[in-house]
């Protein structure tokens, strides 16, 4: 019955987004410090997902439309940008030798 009650208070709340942004948080320091990867990089891969999260949110709370609206949008350009990223192939800097 506990746990009930603390699953209960993470959805009516939005706290189980806000544990989903955490994680991501926390994906993107190990990405960008222990693997290196590029800023860009990251926000392409993450930044979709926390912007879908923050709509997710905003639903779970109650808030207006637009609110919800806002960040599943604005979603897409990152999307939009990682695919480009991902499906150009890479083109050498310089010759090799």
């Amino acid at each position: 019955m506990a746990i009930e009650g603390v699953i209960a208070f993470l959805f009516e709340r939005g706290h189980a987004a806000d544990l989903i942004l955490a994680v991501l948080a926390a994906e993107a320091l190990w990405l960008g410090g222990r693997q290196s990867w590029s800023a860009r990089a990251i926000a392409g891969l993450l930044g979709p997902a926390a912007l879908i999260v923050l709509g997710l949110r905003a639903a779970m709370v109650g808030a207006d439309w637009w609110w919800i609206a806002l960040p599943l949008a604005a979603s897409f350009p990152l999307h939009l940008m990682d695919l480009r990223t991902r499906l150009t192939p890479e083109r050498p800097d310089r010759a090799d030798p």
